[in-house]
C-alpha cells in the first residue's frame, strides 16, 4: 500500500509567495493545499487532515492568530508554523501563546523553512506513535486531563491550558524525581533550542505554581534547579 504524503495548508494572501511555498513543498513530496484568507483557512481545515499549517498573520477577514485559536479549539495537536513580517520579540511570543508551534519573519531562508516544516511534521508523528497516551494524571489535590486540555488546582477550580502548557507538564511529570534540563525542554516542547528564553519556562512553571501549590515559594512539585533546569517532586 503507497503511504500517503503529508499533507501541509498553506494560509498566504500574497499569491506570488503562496505559489513559491505551494511549489517548493510539492518538490518536497508534500500535498499543499492553500488559502488565502482566514475564514478560507477555517473552513479549509473542517473539511480536510492536515499534517502541518503555514499561517501568515496578517490575512483578510480574520487575522493569523484568530486563525490559530480556532483552529486550537478543534484540533490541538497539528503543528502550525507562522511566517510574518513581524519580528518583534512580543509578537513572537504572541505567536507561541496563542498556540503556534514554530515563527518565522519574512523575508525567510526556504532551506530552513523546509528543514523546520520536516521536524515539526516529524517531532508530531514521533508524539503519537510512543505507544500509551496518558490522557489524565493527578497529584496531591490536583488533577490534568490533557483530552479535554485543562487542569483541576489545589481549590478545585478549572483552568484551560495551552498546548505548550500541557506538553511541559506532562514532560515534568513523566520524569518524576529526575533533573529535566533547559535544553531538553526546548527542544522537546518548543522543538528547536534559539528560542523562546528560559525566562519563558521560568514563567510556565510560576504558573503551575500559582495553579497546583499551597505555597508557591516553598514547591512540593515544581522545582527549580539553578542553572540547569527543573524538576517534578511528589511527596
Amino acid at each position: 500500500m503507497k503511504k500517503a504524503k503529508p499533507a501541509i495548508l498553506v494560509v498566504e494572501d500574497e499569491k506570488s509567495l503562496s505559489d513559491a511555498l505551494k511549489l517548493n513543498l510539492e518538490l518536497e513530496g508534500y500535498d499543499v493545499s492553500v488559502a488565502e484568507t482566514g475564514k478560507e483557512a477555517i473552513q479549509t481545515f473542517k473539511n480536510e487532515h492536515f499534517d502541518c499549517i503555514l499561517l501568515d498573520i496578517m490575512l483578510p477577514e480574520m487575522d493569523g492568530l484568530t486563525v490559530c485559536e480556532t483552529i486550537r479549539v478543534q484540533n490541538n495537536d497539528v503543528p502550525i508554523m507562522f511566517l510574518s513580517a513581524k519580528d518583534t520579540g512580543a509578537d513572537r511570543v504572541a505567536g507561541l501563546k496563542r498556540g503556534g508551534d514554530d515563527y518565522m519573519t519574512k523575508p525567510f531562508n526556504l532551506e530552513e523553512l523546509l528543514l523546520r516544516v520536516s521536524k515539526l511534521i516529524e517531532k508530531n508523528v514521533q508524539i503519537h506513535s510512543n505507544g500509551r497516551v496518558v490522557n489524565e494524571i493527578s497529584f496531591g489535590p490536583n488533577k490534568v486531563d490533557f483530552q479535554a486540555q485543562e487542569c483541576t488546582d489545589k481549590n478545585g477550580d478549572v483552568h484551560t491550558l495551552t498546548k505548550k502548557e500541557l506538553m511541559l507538564l506532562k514532560l515534568l511529570v513523566e520524569s518524576k524525581n529526575e533533573v529535566v534540563t533547559r535544553e531538553r525542554i526546548l527542544k522537546t516542547v518548543w522543538g528547536y533550542n534559539v528560542y523562546p528564553s528560559t525566562r519563558t519556562i521560568d514563567n510556565f512553571v510560576l504558573t503551575f505554581r500559582k495553579y497546583f501549590e499551597e505555597d508557591s515559594r516553598n514547591p512540593n512539585y515544581f522545582h527549580s534547579i539553578r542553572g540547569v533546569g527543573y524538576k517534578f517532586t511528589e511527596k
